[in-house]
């Protein structure tokens, strides 16, 4: 039976998805579920690497109804995450989304609905905000299991990051369990699991819920586990609730954190022990008519706590907002005992009145700042500016208010707290962020006070103000944001970017001001030392973590360039430039899958399975081993001079597979490669053709994050001597260099050709790229794209020898030196047996066997394997396959020599 989905399904089966800041979740989240309906499974797992998250949960349900009955799948998303995959298993069969432009996915799911297929789109939708929901049919007695993946950066927040998962599966379930890893280079300092967070928290509880287990594996290290049986979910009433976990990390070093992986860095800055700068705050509270009964109550509370939180170094004063600006005094005055006094009490008093006079709130706080008086003592100026509505009276227009505030504050910083759903969130973000500052949500229950109190901890602070992270030109590149107005107690800020080739060490520079002077501090980072295994504790795996972290800091650039994209795009008002903006934050949500307001993921039933090529029954030898099988008697000799073949495999490392003519037969071999690692694949000094394959990161698959995967994204081929030429394909365009001739670049997605005397290189009617160098030589080059790509596949290149007979023997090379090698197969033993045993897999061995190559001599295993080594389909092939322990001994030379 197929996926079972329902057709009729195929309108209501959608997904929403919105990136916007939050203070927090809203506290009413519920799931809507069918009750007839069993979740089986739900779990949840987390990997934190230098602050970087990825999580997935899973859900199965099991419907035991004898009609198709409607499931929906929910889960809190962080704020500020992206998606990166969402897969649907039915009947042992994945459906994977795509994430494609948005008009692009768009019309994919209009086309399927017309179809009749059953179809899912994954959008951004504001009004609602953390949620991912999805509601699909599931057929009778059947399973249906989800598959959400999500990225983040975690935000240090008053001195701790904090880790929330939500658990809300609806009733309780038998197999549920979180496992959450984390990762931190420079040790963490401290790790906590809280009580499970519900809406009725008891004060002062302290102790992790019953079944967790937390344990510290060494001091870069720590690992969370909980599983909570049946009866201690029965007691919560179901478990309905957020898991928490807080931790902080060792950090010493005024710089900060440098970490450099693969071309990409990561700076973490987050400097400890400094004197906070006093600061110059108004609090702008709107008392309009909207803000009657709990939310001014709630106000009022919760600015009694922070005036009594003032520094007595501190300046502050009070406005109010209605129709009319109100001020408690005419300038800022010292935190005195008497002043918070007095000011609490002018507080007590504030009633609503009038309408929502928002632009000249703002004015009249610029003003007041500017008015007030100089202190010796350099003060950080900031308004804390609360609304729960829209802009009804006074100057209405959104540009005109954006361009009068701008003047108004000056260099004073606004952070805009949005209280409610009728608040202008959008507003007060583009005010803040224009005006050295930032905006959050706060929600009107019964955590408002909580909210609105936390909110101000986090700016009462200041450490420095006008903080610059600098990196040489002539180091690093792409850098995303580093230049921030205020750097707060507990906090911490981020910066990445790339590095050029050959950089050894990245020089920073901070320059800042604290309480009274600048600061100007210089430091130098040995990229050769950077995350190596002698930054980690010896007792711990510190491959493991070299192999985790080397993907996540390209990841974790891409996730602050697009968002940096995106936050321009919205602010600038030349069309032009946002259509720019928004197409590089396009190409790059596509290349790293991720979800974003620019890009959709479309996830469609096919009614067929589509068309590929079928493997030949295990106990039938396939088309090109015919020849073979008279050849291949039990401890038969047979040697090799030719080879012809080299391909990128789409399952990760690079998958080598040499073709021995006079065998008839196949050698396949991996090799660990690692992302960034330029390989020497073909070098042939007699005649000065090189060919060069650089390999790019893959995502790790969640249950293997300890195995690095890659692919080819680049080759180079080239030519010496006086008809010198380079040839350099990526998956978007061939740039062909001659000596004397201006290069030219041909698009891969359409044909076209480039001749040069004896040199060719051709896009044919497939999209198949032919490099012919004349006299034997021809390379060919494919372009792998997935029609359905998973998390875990990228497209990339696949590399050929269509013609090596005009290379010499003293050709070299990762492949190139199969080309003459002297090797000899000698099958030791059939296992035919095994086949039929093996029910028709793949790697099932069908011979064992010595593979001799001069002195050396190791074993190999004959196994039927999917193929990619013409211009055919993958097709399924014999190979002689050597293991990974073993490859060093074939080779000429170790690895790192074919590294370039």
């Amino acid at each position: 039976m197929g996926l079972g989905w329902a057709v009729t399904l195929a309108s209501s089966f959608c997904v929403l998805y919105t990136c916007v800041n939050l203070v927090e979740h809203a506290g009413a989240n519920r799931h809507v579920r069918s009750t007839k309906l069993e979740t089986t499974d739900f779990h949840v797992k987390r990997t934190v690497v230098s602050r970087y998250a990825r999580t997935t949960v899973i859900s199965t349900v099991f419907n035991q109804l004898p009609q198709a009955t409607e499931a929906t799948f929910e889960v809190d998303l962080p704020p500020t995450a992206f998606i990166s995959n969402f897969t649907i298993t039915s009947d042992g069969k994945d459906y994977v989304s795509q994430v494609k432009q948005k008009q692009v996915a768009k019309k994919i799911y209009d086309d399927a609905k017309k179809k009749g297929q059953t179809a899912g789109l994954v959008a951004t939708r504001k009004e609602f905000s953390d949620k991912f929901s999805i509601a699909v049919s599931v057929p009778p007695g059947k399973h249906l299991s989800f598959k959400l993946s999500f990225e983040q950066l975690l935000a240090r927040t008053l001195g701790r990051y904090e880790l929330v998962l939500g658990l809300r599966p609806g009733r309780p379930v038998q197999n549920l369990t979180v496992d959450v890893s984390i990762i931190e280079r420079t040790g963490i300092s401290f790790v906590r699991v809280l009580p499970l967070r519900t809406g009725s928290n008891a004060l002062g509880e302290t102790t992790p819920p019953p079944s967790t287990l937390l344990e510290r594996t060494g001091p870069t290290r720590a690992q969370v586990f909980y599983s909570p049986t049946i009866q201690q979910q029965n007691s919560l009433r179901g478990l309905n609730a957020d898991f928490v976990i807080e931790y902080d990390v060792i950090l010493t070093n005024l710089i900060g954190d440098v970490q450099v992986y693969d071309g990409y860095f990561v700076h973490y800055f987050a400097p400890r022990e400094l004197p906070v700068v006093p600061k110059e705050v108004i609090f702008v509270i709107d008392v309009s008519g909207s803000m009657s009964g709990p939310k001014l109550a709630q106000t009022k509370e919760a600015m009694d706590t922070i005036l009594t939180d003032l520094r007595s170094h501190d300046h502050f004063n009070i406005l109010t907002f209605h129709s009319k600006v109100d001020v408690w005094q005419n300038h800022t005055v010292p935190a005195t005992e008497d002043n918070i006094k007095r000011a609490r009490a002018f507080v007590r008093e504030m009633k609503v009145k009038g309408s929502t006079n928002i632009n000249d709130a703002l004015v009249k706080a610029g003003r007041l700042l500017q008015r007030s008086s100089q202190s010796d003592t350099r003060l950080v100026p900031m308004v804390i500016f609360l609304t729960d509505g829209s802009a009804n009276e006074g100057v209405t227009n959104k540009d005109q208010m954006r361009k009068n505030a701008k003047k108004a504050l000056g260099s004073t910083a606004l952070f805009g707290l949005a209280f409610g759903d009728r608040a202008d969130y959008d507003l007060l973000r583009q005010l803040s962020m224009e005006n050295r500052g930032v905006a959050r949500r706060v929600y009107t229950d019964s955590k408002a006070i909580l909210q609105l109190k936390g909110f101000y901890d986090e700016v009462a602070s200041p450490l420095l103000s006008d903080v610059q992270l600098s990196y040489s030109d002539d180091q690093a590149y792409d850098v995303t944001r580093s230049l921030f107005p205020n750097y707060f107690q507990g906090s911490e800020l981020v910066v990445a970017g790339r590095v050029h080739p050959g950089v050894n060490d990245l020089g920073v520079t901070l320059n800042a001001f604290d309480t009274k002077k600048h600061l100007t501090v210089e430091n130098s980072i040995p990229i050769s030392d950077v995350g190596k295994p002698g930054d980690l504790d010896p007792g711990e795996s510190s491959q493991l973590d070299q192999e985790e972290i080397s993907g996540f800091v390209q990841r974790l650039w891409a996730y602050f360039t697009i968002k940096e994209l995106l936050l321009t795009a919205e602010n600038t008002s030349n069309a032009s430039t946002r259509a720019l903006l928004e197409q590089n934050a396009t190409s790059l949500s596509l290349k790293y899958n991720f979800v974003t307001p620019v890009t959709s993921l479309v996830v469609v039933k096919p009614d067929v399975e589509e068309d590929t090529e079928a493997l030949p029954p295990a106990d039938s030898p396939p088309p090109e081993s015919k020849s073979s099988q008279s050849k291949s008697s039990s401890h038969s000799s047979r040697r090799a001079h030719s080879s012809r073949s080299f391909s990128s495999s789409a399952y990760g490392d690079p998958h080598f597979l040499v073709h021995l003519p006079q065998l008839e037969a196949n050698l396949c071999f991996t090799i660990d490669g690692h992302a960034n690692d330029v390989l020497r694949l073909v070098e042939d000094t007699e005649k000065g053709i090189t060919v060069d394959g650089h390999l790019m990161w893959a995502p790790s698959d969640v249950d293997h994050e300890d195995l690095e995967r890659t692919y080819l994204d680049q080759i180079v081929v080239s030519r010496s001597g006086p008809k010198a030429v380079v040839v350099t394909v990526t998956l978007n365009s061939v740039n062909i260099s001659s000596h004397g001739r201006p290069d030219r670049t041909l698009r891969t997605d359409v044909m076209g050709s480039i001749r040069v005397q004896d040199f060719r290189v051709e896009l044919d009617e497939h999209l198949r790229c032919w490099v012919d160098l004349g006299q034997g030589v021809s390379f060919l080059l494919l372009f792998h794209h997935y029609k359905h790509p998973n998390y875990m596949q990228l497209d990339h290149l696949g590399f050929y020898i269509a013609m090596g007979d005009g290379l010499s023997v003293r050709t070299e090379g990762l492949l190139g030196q199969f080309l003459h090698a002297d090797i000899m197969i000698e099958e030791t033993e059939k296992t035919g047996h095994l086949r039929r045993a093996k029910a028709r897999g793949h790697s099932a061995p069908l011979a064992f066997g010595t593979l001799q190559r001069g002195e050396a001599q190791v074993p190999v295993t004959l196994k039927r394997k999917m193929i990619k080594d013409t211009v055919r389909k993958p097709h399924a092939g014999l190979c002689w396959e050597v293991s990974q322990a073993n490859v060093d001994k074939i080779l000429a030379k170790p690895y790192q020599a074919y590294v370039q």
